[in-house]
């Protein structure tokens, strides 16, 4: 679908590329026995254009996991697949790519949840991070649901919620979200 390493900030899709990524998939960067999952909402066109994961230019993903000490430098979208070398995985709650969550239904993130539970089964991580928590409120059934650790697990695995990395969360600035990160990453320290 693309190369595996373009040039560095020269890769862009075209109209046409972001038109056909609608419903496309992104592959999980996942391992047996990881530190943390990273649990994204879906994969935006842009990432389903190019084959990975938090691709668009925007997203904060990639900063936030490095500021916050999860990542020794800042990877891009391309170097994905460093993070099982961190103990770091990435998956989606829903599989296809959409120009946006709101695109999803309930049902799907209903389901999401249902097939989230059976990766943490089969990859038994030790902890998962939810990217968003309207979507986590949505796909577990938890209303109340707030940014930090919860209470329930999921197939016996702690969960944290964290903000949704997009450009557009006007709710958590940079410097917010990185907080959040970090007091994950804290919490993941031992002592």
């Amino acid at each position: 679908m693309s190369p595996d390493h373009p040039p560095p900030g020269t890769w862009r899709p075209t109209s046409e590329q972001l038109e056909r990524a609608w419903n496309s998939r992104v592959e999980d960067v996942i391992g047996p026995g990881l530190d943390l999952l990273f649990v994204g909402i879906n994969p935006g066109l842009w990432s389903g254009a190019v084959g990975h994961h938090f691709a668009h230019p925007s997203s904060r993903f990639w900063k936030a996991i490095h500021r916050s000490g999860f990542t020794p430098r800042l990877l891009t979208a391309f170097e994905e697949g460093e993070l099982l070398s961190h103990g770091l995985g990435l998956t989606n709650l829903v599989d296809r790519a959409t120009a946006a969550a709101k695109d999803l239904s309930r049902t799907e993130l209903i389901e999401g949840a249902v097939q989230l539970r059976r990766k943490v089964r089969r990859y038994r991580p030790a902890r998962l991070a939810v990217l968003g928590v309207g979507a986590f409120r949505l796909a577990f059934n938890r209303p109340g649901a707030r940014v930090g650790l919860q209470q329930d697990l999921v197939a016996g695995t702690l969960v944290w919620v964290l903000p949704g990395p997009s450009g557009l969360n006007a709710h958590y600035p940079m410097a917010a979200a990185v907080r959040e990160f970090e007091r994950l990453r804290d919490a993941m320290r031992p002592g």
